[in-house]
C-alpha cells in the first residue's frame, strides 16, 4: 500500500506541476477560455474576473502539485485536490457533452487534447485524489523537518508567481499558437486538401399549449413547423457531431481592412521583403516611453524601404486620431479584430516581424529593438 499511495502521489503532483507549467507559459491563453466558457453560460460579467482567477488557478495547479510530493499539510491540500478535480470532471463533461466549448484549454495551446480524452482524464485524477484523501492519514512529509517541506512549498509558489509575471509582460516562452516564429501567416490561412469543416446536429425546441417539444432540423423542415403559428420558438442547441479535418489554422477573421474600407490582408501578408506589424488594442496602453522606440524604428525602416504597419483594434475615426496624437501621418493603419489580435499577440501593444509574410521575429511593448541594420539584404534587430 505504501508504495501505492507514493506512485498516485507522484503522478497527480507531477501532472499538475506540468499543467500549471504549460499554462504559465500563456496565462491569457486561459483567461480567454475562461471568458469563452463564460460566454457560454450566460454569465459575461465574470469576465471581469478571469485574469484574476487565471493566475491563481495556475499558482495552486504547481503549488498543490508541489505540495503533493513534499507531503506539507497534506491533509489541507487533498482535500483542495479532490474538490478542484470534481469541478474540473464537471467543465469537461459539459464541454464534451454540451458541444458549445470545442476545446477546454487544460493544456494550454501546446497540447491539444479531445473533450473526451481531457474528461477521462479528469475522472482518473479525481480517482486518485479521493483515494489519497481516504488514506490521507497514511501520507508522511518527504523531509523530517517541516520548515524545509514548507520552504519548498513556498519557492514553489515564488516562482510561480515570477514565471507568470515574466509572459505576461513580455511574450510566451513557448508560443504554440499559429502566429509563432518560423509561421507564413498567408499559407497558415489556407485550408488543406483534405479539409472538411465541423458537423454539427441541431435541436430546435418550440412549444404549444404549453408543452415544449424538441425537433430536429429534418423533422422542423419536413413538418413546416416554421409555417405553424400555434408553434412558438424556445431554445436551439447544437451540438458537434465529428471533428472537421484540415481548417485554416489562421481563421479568416484576421482581415487587415483599411481606413477606406478595402481589405488590404493578402496584399500585406504575401507582400515581398521585411514588414513590420504593430499590434495594438487599446491605445491609451501606449506609453510615450516605448513610443520613441517605435518612431525610430519607423524612421530606420522607411530609409531602407522597410514597410510599417498599425494594426489597430479601434474605429477607423480612431485610427485618424490617433494617427495625429503618435504623429504618424505617414504611416499606414489598419483595423484588426481586437480577439484576433489578442491570438496573434498576447501582449498589448506588441510588434511582429515579417519576411515575405513569414514571422522573422515578435517583441513585447517591453523589449521592442533599440536599433535595425539592414547588411546584405539581411534585417538585424539589436
Amino acid at each position: 500500500m505504501k508504495y501505492l499511495i507514493w506512485l498516485l502521489r507522484i503522478a497527480l503532483g507531477c501532472l499538475f506541476i506540468f499543467s500549471g507549467l504549460v499554462k504559465a507559459n500563456d496565462p491569457m491563453g486561459l483567461v480567454y477560455k475562461m471568458n469563452e466558457i463564460f460566454d457560454v453560460w450566460g454569465m459575461s460579467w465574470m469576465a471581469n474576473y478571469s485574469f484574476a482567477l487565471s493566475v491563481s488557478m495556475i499558482a495552486f495547479e504547481i503549488i498543490a502539485g508541489v505540495a503533493m510530493l513534499v507531503g506539507n499539510s497534506f491533509r489541507l491540500w487533498i482535500t483542495l485536490m479532490v474538490l478542484i478535480n470534481i469541478f474540473y470532471t464537471f467543465l469537461t463533461w459539459y464541454a464534451w457533452s454540451s458541444g458549445k466549448v470545442k476545446e477546454c484549454g487544460c493544456f494550454g495551446a501546446c497540447i491539444k487534447l479531445s473533450n473526451s480524452a481531457t474528461f477521462y482524464k479528469d475522472v482518473a485524477l479525481t480517482a486518485i485524489s479521493i483515494f489519497l484523501f481516504i488514506f490521507r492519514y497514511r501520507v508522511f512529509p518527504l523531509f523530517q523537518k517541516s520548515i524545509v517541506n514548507a520552504s519548498i512549498v513556498g519557492a514553489s509558489a515564488v516562482f510561480v508567481i515570477v514565471l507568470q509575471w515574466w509572459t505576461l509582460h513580455h511574450l510566451p516562452v513557448n508560443d504554440c499558437l499559429a502566429y509563432k516564429v518560423g509561421n507564413n501567416l498567408y499559407e497558415k490561412m489556407q485550408p488543406s486538401a483534405d479539409y472538411k469543416p465541423d458537423e454539427y446536429a441541431t435541436v430546435l425546441t418550440y412549444s404549444q399549449n404549453g408543452v415544449k417539444k424538441d425537433f430536429t432540423e429534418e423533422e422542423f423542415n419536413k413538418q413546416k413547423i416554421w409555417d405553424d403559428p400555434k408553434w412558438k420558438f424556445v431554445d436551439s442547441k447544437s451540438t458537434l457531431v465529428k471533428e472537421g479535418t484540415g481548417a485554416p489554422e489562421i481563421p479568416h477573421d484576421f482581415a487587415l481592412n483599411g481606413v477606406d474600407d478595402k481589405d488590404y490582408t493578402q496584399a500585406v501578408l504575401t507582400a515581398k521583403g521585411y514588414t513590420f506589424l504593430w499590434f495594438v488594442r487599446d491605445p491609451k496602453k501606449v506609453d510615450p516611453k516605448d513610443l520613441e522606440r517605435i518612431h525610430n524604428i519607423i524612421s530606420k525602416a522607411a530609409s531602407m524601404h522597410v514597410k510599417f504597419y498599425v494594426l489597430a483594434s479601434i474605429g477607423d475615426d480612431l485610427c485618424k486620431t490617433y494617427q495625429d496624437v503618435w504623429n504618424m501621418k505617414d504611416v499606414t493603419f489598419f483595423m484588426l479584430d481586437g480577439v484576433v489580435s489578442k491570438t496573434a499577440m498576447r501582449t498589448d501593444p506588441g510588434l511582429m516581424l515579417l519576411n515575405d509574410g513569414t514571422v522573422v521575429n515578435k517583441w513585447s511593448y517591453l523589449d521592442y529593438p533599440k536599433d535595425i541594420v539592414l547588411d546584405n539584404g539581411k534585417l538585424d534587430c539589436k
